[in-house]
């Protein structure tokens, strides 16, 4: 019996939404890892949400599916900014809910133009969010580009985008549970 209770509430705190484990501060700011996003290799995470704002990390153009660098400059850019896309989406914001970019490239010259084509291609003709980008002398990997961002996607709007049948299932279950607890009535203290 214990077995099923502690299934039951594992079940129950899986989240509905291909989201991986996350954890919440004391505060209430959420850890972001979605399914199919890249994996930190370090001592960082791929964002947070603190409230109505969603931070997410740098994010460089790295392949989720072979974890590793996309070849070519033009695609590295825009995989990056397509990573940070995802963790955004992941609770309920879109580019256009983007507050705030940096950017950071290896050579203005050269990559300032890339970010500025990949840009408009994601975003259209704008509005385009404040922006700061900025060269540096090396990237991790030798990249050659890092984007990080700051969405406002207010927490009513963030939605699950389970099927209905997972959340009737959870329901049930869960339904099934309360009347387990009824039946074997209050425990004596």
């Amino acid at each position: 019996m214990r077995i099923w209770i502690v299934a039951l509430v594992a079940f129950l705190a899986v989240p509905a939404h291909g989201v991986l484990a996350q954890q919440v501060s004391p505060n209430g700011v959420k850890t972001l890892s979605p399914e199919g996003a890249i994996k930190p290799t370090g001592t960082w995470n791929l964002g947070t949400r603190a409230g109505d704002f969603i931070f997410v990390a740098g994010m460089r153009g790295i392949d989720a599916k072979t974890n590793s660098l996309v070849q070519g400059d033009e695609a590295r850019v825009r995989q990056a900014f397509l990573n940070m896309k995802l963790i955004a989406e992941s609770e309920g914001a879109t580019l256009k809910d983007s507050v705030r970019l940096v950017v950071y490239v290896t050579d203005m010259f050269r990559f300032r133009p890339l970010v500025n084509k990949v840009q408009e291609e994601l975003w259209g003709k704008g509005p385009y969010p404040p922006r700061t980008i900025i060269e540096v002398d090396r990237l991790n990997q030798d990249d050659i580009v890092e984007v990080e961002g700051t969405f406002y996607a207010p927490v009513r709007r963030a939605t699950s985008v389970a099927s209905p049948q997972v959340d009737a299932e959870r329901e049930a279950l869960f339904r099934e549970f309360q009347q387990w607890l009824e039946r074997r009535g209050s425990p004596s203290r």
